[in-house]
């Protein structure tokens, strides 16, 4: 079917069926996808991993992202961390709802992209709210990079868990839907690991380094500890764009510049194989 022929097949079908019709769903797959911005490089900056640990960790991963705009296009998001931990405590004790937990996590990533956006401001990096994403373009043409809060912009409407109030969507899952949403080139998280490991080695001596794995196999495995959020998987799992992540050690310079560059320096996760 030619591209125009499925247009049409697809606003033919919207324009009778219910939104929820299988022809339509299945219409709607087969209209081409237009990448946004195919050539930018998502990067997720952790919160607790390194916003938490002060200039030591965070001036260098500044160093190296003010080196590296100036051959990339960067997105920067960032996690919430310790301190978004503990707003969650607070309000999940006060009995509070998870689209609370969500807006206040939501403030928090939002304090560190601020404190980065003025690490980064001699360098004209801007800070970017959720609500003028549709600016990023000129940011990026003007910058070579911007800043984002990492958490989805859902507050009152994040998704209900299956337990328990914490948010299910966060600052993981909320950098990877701007990649995949965009049509970006890569999505890298940069964490205080090597990548992701058969447990957590900041407490178990024995958990074993996985150097890449796919959505599915990762799932199987059930894992106790992951680290990155298990929504990201789910996501994955339906990627159009970005059918791999990789996570790096942040506290070892270089690996950043490397994994935009495209080596595997971390652990990859695969979409499928």
């Amino acid at each position: 079917m030619t591209e125009a022929a499925a247009t049409a097949t697809l606003e033919s079908l919207l324009m009778t069926r219910s939104l929820s019709d299988p022809e339509l769903i299945a219409a709607s797959d087969a209209v081409p996808d237009h990448r946004i911005l195919p050539d930018v490089t998502v990067l997720k900056v952790g919160g607790q991993s390194l916003m938490d640990r002060g200039a030591a960790a965070v001036h260098p991963v500044v160093e190296e992202l003010v080196a590296l705009k100036r051959t990339h296009r960067l997105l920067i998001g960032t996690g919430g961390g310790t301190r978004a931990r503990h707003a969650y405590s607070l309000a999940a004790e006060l009995g509070l709802p998870t689209g609370v937990l969500s807006d206040v996590g939501s403030a928090v990533a939002g304090q560190n992209a601020t404190m980065l956006g003025y690490l980064m401001a001699r360098h004209g990096v801007p800070v970017v709210g959720a609500g003028a994403f549709s600016t990023l373009a000129l940011y990026l043409q003007e910058s070579g990079a911007a800043i984002f809060a990492g958490m989805p912009p859902y507050d009152m409407w994040q998704r209900v868990p299956a337990a328990g109030v914490i948010p299910p969507y966060r600052t993981d899952a909320g950098c990877y839907l701007v990649a995949e949403t965009y049509g970006c080139a890569n999505m890298i998280y940069i964490k205080d690991e090597d990548g992701l490991y058969t447990a957590n080695p900041k407490n178990d001596a024995n958990a074993t380094f996985i150097p890449e794995v796919t959505v599915g196999e990762l799932i199987a495995m059930d894992l106790p500890d992951l680290v990155v959020e298990r929504p990201v998987l789910e996501l994955m799992r339906h990627a159009r764009h970005v059918r791999s992540v990789q996570i790096v050690n942040g506290l070892k310079p270089g690996l950043v510049t490397r994994a935009v560059a495209g080596e595997h320096v971390g652990t990859i996760i695969r979409s499928s194989t």
